[in-house]
């Protein structure tokens, strides 16, 4: 770009008769100073008076025809001049700047250019709206922009994401897996391979004068080698409309939603083996909440008191009160309105969250309650009828506690949480939960996008239940407590992999035998976005 200046410069030099000497040497000076500044505004002055000069040299060749191209070129040649004197005093203000501000000024114009320049932006109103969970963007996907599909689909209101996590647990102690398939009691005993595919499609209603207005479709489809896991299905993972009012203070959403990722919630991305664990999505799903495998009719309602502080309500068609595995079996396409014995779950959130911002970090405080009125088994009087007043509450809580770059990317720093759960022991296996997380984003320079996460957790069975199976003369314990470690490296735009360690205390639910006691699960799995 710099020899363009000069021949350009040259060029003005040699053909341009009307050209005067002081603008000449402007147009050096400016060549020298973008090369050496490096400033994107002085760089498009220089190109601008540059061509000026061309159109000059072609301006002559008119004037000898006659032509009234001379208008033209007064006007491009004010044009330049006014640009040149805007440019100039903000030229000699970054000049006279300390270095180390200079520096810094220069970073944050550079930042400012990048973002005005952003060929994905354009795509970030087709992004699903409403949830906690961050699918990555077109910007990380594998396909980005190719062959301008994406940019074609935007054009009409049309976004999409697409993806593909297959998983891998095995247990690495010995003599732990000596059961078979049909006896397998958690997961890793058997090494237990899952996958998950899922697309989901967005229509944009903003361009119809619906505020944020947006219509969400999805499907999906999962395989597990150990069926509780799962179970194998294809069928429905959301299909949803969202707007917002009064200038997006509130926010509906509607349809066969996935609250599960909508409320709870987690800053920790990307962690694929957290799964394996599973108690905190275990106490929440045996609640009755919605999830990407098995969706409901929801109505879901929030209210931003500011742009931290907000409430958010749902009433939803409660999944089986006998489990995800019965929701699954019973109504794997998702389609069907209701299953056996679900009532109506009703949730209440309330939260603070702030985004990580030069010197503010990040914060998420969230507690929250939920009721369900359908019929569950009676844990302590099992020979009664089912009993139809369940309930759960959680309250939770991140903070970023050091950010390791805070003027290029506040994200990335170290982590800390917490979360606990409680739900009645009368009518839940899983009756606390407690969690302890530390966590970074972003640790290393070279790894931008990585992320570590250290986890510990205690679960508490209901003491209804644990009593019925030691009556019965089997080996029960009380709680089961686990560490798991993992990290999670993005590979590439739309590409990423995981690898863990887990330590579990008891893995199985309540009973267990002489051999399985104790598990350590190694944890495998990619992520891939399209």
């Amino acid at each position: 770009m710099h020899g363009y200046f000069v021949l350009a410069t040259a060029a003005a030099r040699v053909f341009s008769f009307r050209s005067s000497t002081k603008q000449r040497g402007l147009v050096i000076a400016l060549s020298l100073a973008a090369s050496l500044v490096g400033s994107s505004a002085l760089a498009q002055t220089a190109m601008g008076l540059s061509q000026n000069a061309t159109f000059q040299m072609r301006l002559l060749k008119e004037e000898l025809r006659g032509s009234p191209i001379r208008s033209q070129n007064s006007e491009a040649a004010g044009s330049n001049e006014q640009r040149f004197r805007s440019v100039t005093p903000a030229l000699a203000q970054t000049a006279s700047l300390p270095s180390a501000k200079r520096d810094s000024a220069d970073e944050i114009a550079k930042n400012r250019t990048q973002k005005e320049i952003d060929p994905f932006a354009k795509f970030e109103n087709l992004r699903e709206k409403g949830m906690w969970l961050n699918i990555p963007g077109p910007a990380d996907t594998i396909d980005h922009d190719k062959g301008g599909v994406r940019s074609a689909l935007a054009e009409v209101g049309i976004g999409y994401v697409g993806g593909t996590v297959i998983s891998l647990v095995d247990n690495q102690l010995p003599n732990a897996a000596s059961a078979t398939t049909a006896n397998q009691l958690y997961m890793g005993q058997n090494s237990t391979f899952s996958t998950v595919n899922f697309m989901i499609v967005t229509y944009d209603l903003s361009r119809f004068g619906i505020p944020d207005g947006q219509i969400v479709v999805g499907a999906e489809q999962q395989y597990w080698t150990w069926k509780p896991g799962g179970p194998d299905r294809v069928g429905l993972n959301t299909l949803a409309y969202y707007q917002t009012f009064f200038d997006r203070k509130l926010e509906l959403k509607m349809g066969y939603l996935r609250n599960v990722n909508e409320f709870a919630g987690t800053l920790v991305g990307g962690n694929a083996g957290a799964s394996v664990l599973a108690p905190s999505s275990n106490i929440l799903y045996q609640a009755g909440m919605s999830n990407n495998a098995a969706p409901t009719p929801a109505l879901n309602v929030k209210y931003n008191f500011d742009d931290h502080l907000y409430d958010k309500v749902s009433i939803q068609r409660s999944i089986s009160p006998d489990g995800q595995y019965a929701q699954i079996t019973e109504n794997p396409t998702g389609l069907s309105w209701s299953t056996a014995n679900a009532g109506i779950l009703l949730l209440d959130e309330i939260g603070y969250k702030n985004k990580a911002a030069p010197g503010l970090p990040e914060t998420w405080l969230r507690a929250g309650a939920g009721f369900n009125n359908s019929t569950y088994k009676n844990l302590q009087y099992p020979q009664q009828s089912r009993a139809d007043a369940n309930s759960v509450y959680y309250v939770a809580a991140d903070r970023q506690l050091w950010q390791s770059d805070v003027q290029g990317s506040a994200y990335r720093g170290i982590y800390g949480g917490f979360s606990v759960m409680y739900a009645p022991p009368d009518l839940n296996k899983v009756s606390q939960y407690y969690e302890l997380r530390l966590y970074a984003k972003g640790l290393f320079d070279s790894r931008p996008s990585d992320q570590i996460a250290i986890v510990a957790t205690n679960t508490v069975w209901s003491n209804f239940a644990v009593d019925a199976a030691l009556a019965k003369g089997n080996l029960v314990h009380r709680d089961s407590t686990a560490i798991l470690g993992t990290y999670t490296a993005h590979l590439a735009p739309g590409i990423y992999a995981s690898v863990g360690l887990a330590y579990i205390n008891n893995p199985t639910s309540i009973t267990h035998t002489r051999q399985t006691g104790h598990a350590l699960n190694l944890l495998v799995s990619t992520s891939i976005f399209f």
